[in-house]
């Protein structure tokens, strides 16, 4: 069995292809998912759809781009959202200086107050960097310093520096389609030696579709061509691939308290 660990389902509700895609995921072995709220507001429309699968949970949080507007998020705000069970981390939140929506002020001052109610709550934090690695590590070492500070970097895309900085903080590493790319050559040479304890597999749908998909609107059906191409450069079969990133997600996201799961195939 597989699992999603970061995909964007309201997206696909919205766009009214969710249960076929859910469907195709379940023919796929993806039988867990975690959908990733990146706007408070947008908040109740993320845990409904948790909340009427199994296997499927959700976070919440404000994704870099959204900062600006949600800049007065607190800390207590997503304390508070994160008690529900189907809440198992808190994010996506993190800097992303390469489309610069958000000022970077607001942007590392929400990241803050998500780092804030991570060690709060004892949740995963789910982090996106993009061109902003060495502020990333920056932050993320000043709210480690202050303890209980857990997480992963998703959709791991970029350096050496932050991935041997994740880890060394005690992180996990989630890869998407991006790996397949055929431009993808640095980051096929990282993932090949990251440990396999600390690796997750994701979609981030309905972004970054892997390839044979490229152009199309990914869906967590998916991510098992990433798992592929990533169960070759850690030199694992498919199936033992499945079964440790699946028992890395739980490991991580150890509030998730999964119905029964059917095995890989």
């Amino acid at each position: 069995m597989l699992v999603d660990s970061h995909c964007h389902l309201d997206y696909l509700d919205r766009a009214g292809i969710l249960d076929a895609a859910l469907g195709r995921a379940r023919e796929a072995g993806v039988g867990a998912m975690l959908t990733i709220c990146t706007s408070v507001e947008e908040f109740p429309q993320v845990l409904a759809i948790a909340e009427r699968h199994d296997n499927l949970w959700c976070t919440v949080g404000v994704h870099p781009h959204e900062a600006e507007g949600e800049v007065n998020v607190a800390a207590e705000q997503l304390i508070e959202l994160s008690r529900h069970p189907k809440v198992i981390g808190i994010g996506e939140c993190g800097l992303d200086y390469f489309y610069e929506r958000s000022p970077r002020a607001e942007q590392q001052s929400v990241f803050r107050t998500h780092i804030a109610a991570a060690r709060a709550t004892g949740l995963p934090l789910i982090v996106h960097s993009r061109d902003a690695d060495e502020d990333t590590v920056a932050l993320l070492q000043e709210g480690a310093a202050e303890g209980n500070l857990r997480g992963l970097i998703h959709c791991f895309s970029t350096t050496q520096y932050l991935s041997d900085s994740a880890l060394k903080l005690g992180f996990y590493i989630s890869l998407s389609g991006i790996l397949t790319f055929p431009k993808s050559d640095s980051l096929r040479a990282i993932a090949k030696d990251l440990p396999q304890d600390r690796i997750l597999v994701e979609t981030d749908s309905p972004y970054l579709a892997p390839v044979p998909f490229r152009g199309k609107k990914c869906e967590p059906a998916f991510v098992a061509h990433t798992a592929q191409c990533l169960a070759e450069l850690q030199g694992m079969t498919a199936p033992e691939l499945a079964d440790t990133t699946t028992a890395n997600f739980f490991r991580l996201f150890d509030k998730a308290k999964p119905a029964s799961l059917k095995a890989s195939a």
